[in-house]
């Protein structure tokens, strides 16, 4: 499919609405677990598993289904990290972060149930160190690494973080 079928897709399921999001912050032998979404027009994003919450299920379990979803791995929700709110219409989300925990299972990259065979956007999965995730462009990488000095700096954040949103007025 055409990249600018993709970008419909997104923005259809995912776009002028509020959506919660949880994102699993996972980190073995000092390199981080990440995927390279291919987000339409040629833009690429490199983030931590995660992704919309279901209605009646807790985050936890949304967590816990996304990672088996994305990564084939099976994971503990940890502990609660932070809240990022990203806002770049027509996306803007909530995103809640936590860090997890390997149960068990082999990273294998997995597939998004909410978009279409034709216009899957998970492309890679990979273990990335950090000096390696300093190395992606800004404009292909979530907003929340762009500023990180170390991986353990992540599990130390709490708070609310906007980092480059763009309101409509």
């Amino acid at each position: 499919m055409p990249q600018d079928e993709i970008s419909k897709e997104i923005e259809s399921k995912f776009g002028n609405q509020l959506r919660v999001r949880v994102n699993g912050i996972l980190i073995e032998n000092d390199k981080l677990l990440m995927l390279k979404h291919h987000m339409g027009g040629g833009k690429i994003l490199w983030s931590v598993p995660g992704g919309g919450m279901i209605y009646g299920t807790d985050a936890k379990e949304n967590l816990q289904r996304e990672y088996l979803e994305e990564t084939n791995l099976n994971v503990e929700v940890v502990s609660y990290l932070f809240v990022h709110e990203y806002l770049n219409p027509p996306l803007h989300a909530m995103e809640h972060f936590f860090a997890v925990k390997r149960i068990n299972g082999s990273v294998k990259l997995g597939k998004d149930p909410e978009l279409s065979g034709a216009n899957q956007i998970l492309d890679e999965i990979s273990w990335k160190t950090i000096s390696e995730i300093k190395s992606i462009p800004k404009d292909s990488l979530h907003q929340v690494f762009w500023g990180i000095k170390s991986l353990s700096e992540l599990g130390l954040w709490n708070g609310y973080f906007n980092f480059g949103n763009i309101s409509i007025k």
